[in-house]
C-alpha cells in the first residue's frame, strides 16, 4: 500500500521527491521549509505556482544561491522580502576564502533586491547592511542615493563603506528631504562633509551637525554658520554648546542669543581666556545698549515704578522705589527681612531698587540679571548686596521664577555654593566691576 504524500518524511530523499509532485501546496511547503531538503529539490520548488511554497524556499538557509536569485525577482513582494532578510543575514558570514561563484551570486541577489520596486524590500537591505564592514561599496552607494528616506537614512547615518567623496556628492546633488540630517548624524563627520552641509542651508541638517560633538567643523565653516545664525533660532542652542568654541565665535554668539543661552555660555568652564574676555565684553555692550532689537526688549526706558511716583506730583508726594531704598539704607532699615516682606507682597519695583542700592549696581542692570533666570547670576547679585544664601534661595524662587530643581542650594546649609571669585565673575558678564 502506497503511503499518502502528506504522511511522508521530507528528510527522506525519495519521499521528498514524491511530495514535491503533490497537488497540495501544504505538502510541497513541508519540503520547501525542511532544513534537510536536497538543494536540487529546493531549486525546483523556487518556481512553484504557490507563493507560500516559494516564500518557504526564500526563508530556507539551505536554498542554493541560484534559486535565491530567481526568488529575488519573484512577482510577490512577500517572497522578495523573505529572501532579502535571509541574504542580508548571510552576508556577514561570507569570507574571502569562500567560493567566488557563491559570493558573486550572493552579491547579485543583493543588487537585484536593491533595485526592487518595493521600498520595504530595499529598506530591509539597508537596515541589515548599514553596519557591515564588508558590504559591497556599489550596493551601499545605491542604497544611500535611494529616493525613500527609510532606505537611504540607515546607510547614510551608519555605513562606514561610504567615502567622503560619496557623501559630498550626495549632498551636492540635493538628496531626499531628511537625508542630509542623517549624514550630519554620522560619527566623525569630516570637515569637508561638514562644510558641504553648512553650504546647503538645510536648517534641520545644520542643527544636527552643530549638535554632533564628533563632527569636525572648521573655523571658517563655523563663521559661515554664524553669519546666518541670527535668522535660524534652532541653531542657537547647539552653537553655544559646541566644544572648543573659538573666541570670535563666543563673542558673536553673545551678541544675539537669548538670555537663557547667555547663561549657558556663562556657565561653561572650558572657554579659553581670550574667549572668556570676549564674552564679558560682548555682554557689557549688550547691557549698555538701550533695549533694542538685538536684545528683544522694547525701545525706550524700562519702568521700574519710578515714573508713577513722579507723576503723583508735589501735592501728593510719593517716594520713588529708588529714593525709598536709599532712605531706608541710610537709616539702617533696609534689611533682609524688609526686602523679603516686600518680595512676598509682590512689590517688585522696590525689591529691585533695594538690590540696586545695597549692591551699588544700576537699577536696569539689576533688572537684567533677574530677567536672565540664571541661578548663578541671581545668587551672585544677592551676595553682592551682602545678604544671606538662605535669602538668595528665596530670591531665585520668588523674584527670578527659577524652578526649584535648578535653583542653587546653600553649601553646608548656610554658605554660598560658589567662591567669591566665581560670583564676581558672574557679575562681570553684566558689566559690574568689583567693589573697590
Amino acid at each position: 500500500m502506497t503511503a499518502r504524500p502528506d504522511t511522508l518524511d521530507p528528510a527522506d530523499y525519495e519521499s521528498a521527491k514524491r511530495m514535491v509532485q503533490s497537488e497540495d501546496p501544504a505538502v510541497r511547503r513541508k519540503v520547501a521549509e525542511h532544513p534537510k531538503t536536497r538543494p536540487e529539490l529546493l531549486y525546483f520548488l523556487a518556481a512553484d505556482a504557490a507563493a507560500e511554497v516559494r516564500r518557504a524556499i526564500a526563508t530556507n538557509a539551505g536554498t542554493p544561491r541560484q534559486a535565491d536569485l530567481l526568488l529575488a525577482k519573484d512577482r510577490e513582494v512577500m517572497v522578495r522580502r523573505a529572501v532579502a532578510r535571509k541574504i542580508a543575514r548571510l552576508l556577514p558570514e561570507l569570507t574571502a576564502d569562500q567560493a567566488t561563484q557563491i559570493e558573486r551570486l550572493t552579491v547579485e541577489c543583493l543588487e537585484t533586491l536593491a533595485r526592487d520596486q518595493a521600498s520595504e524590500v530595499r529598506g530591509i537591505l539597508a537596515e541589515a547592511l548599514k553596519d557591515l564592514p564588508n558590504a559591497p561599496h556599489g550596493l551601499i552607494n545605491r542604497l544611500a542615493r535611494d529616493v525613500e528616506l527609510s532606505v537611504c537614512a540607515p546607510v547614510l547615518q551608519h555605513s562606514q563603506i561610504l567615502t567622503e567623496e560619496d557623501l559630498t556628492d550626495i549632498i551636492l546633488r540635493g538628496p531626499v528631504r531628511g537625508a542630509m540630517t542623517a549624514i550630519a548624524s554620522r560619527q566623525n563627520v569630516t570637515a569637508s562633509v561638514a562644510d558641504a552641509i553648512a553650504r546647503s542651508d538645510d536648517e534641520a541638517a545644520v542643527t544636527t551637525l552643530l549638535g554632533n560633538p564628533s563632527a569636525q567643523i572648521r573655523e571658517e565653516t563655523l563663521d559661515r554658520i554664524l553669519d546666518q545664525a541670527p535668522q535660524h533660532e534652532p541653531w542657537h542652542s547647539p552653537l553655544v554648546r559646541r566644544p572648543r568654541l573659538p573666541a570670535r565665535a563666543v563673542a558673536r554668539l553673545a551678541s544675539f542669543v537669548a538670555d537663557s543661552l547667555l547663561k549657558v555660555l556663562q556657565d561653561r568652564d572650558d572657554l579659553e581666556p581670550g574667549a572668556a574676555r570676549g564674552l564679558v565684553e560682548a555682554v557689557r555692550q549688550r547691557v549698555g545698549q538701550a533695549a533694542g532689537a538685538t536684545t528683544g526688549l522694547p525701545q525706550g526706558p524700562v519702568d521700574f515704578g519710578e515714573t508713577a511716583a513722579v507723576a503723583a506730583g508735589p501735592e501728593k508726594p510719593v517716594e520713588r522705589p529708588s529714593d525709598k531704598a536709599a532712605r531706608l539704607n541710610k537709616e539702617g532699615k533696609l534689611t533682609e527681612k524688609l526686602i523679603e516682606g516686600s518680595m512676598i507682597e509682590g512689590d517688585r519695583g522696590f525689591v529691585l531698587a533695594a538690590f540696586a542700592e545695597l549692591a551699588q549696581i544700576p537699577l536696569p542692570v539689576v533688572d537684567r540679571i533677574v530677567a536672565t533666570h540664571a541661578p548663578r547670576a541671581v545668587t551672585a547679585l544677592v551676595w553682592r548686596a551682602g545678604l544671606t544664601m538662605r535669602f538668595a534661595r528665596q530670591v531665585q524662587l520668588r523674584l527670578a521664577q527659577i524652578p526649584p530643581k535648578t535653583a542653587l542650594n546653600a553649601r553646608d546649609g548656610t554658605h554660598y555654593p560658589m567662591t567669591d571669585e566665581e560670583m564676581r565673575w558672574q557679575l562681570e558678564f553684566f558689566g559690574v566691576e568689583a567693589k573697590a
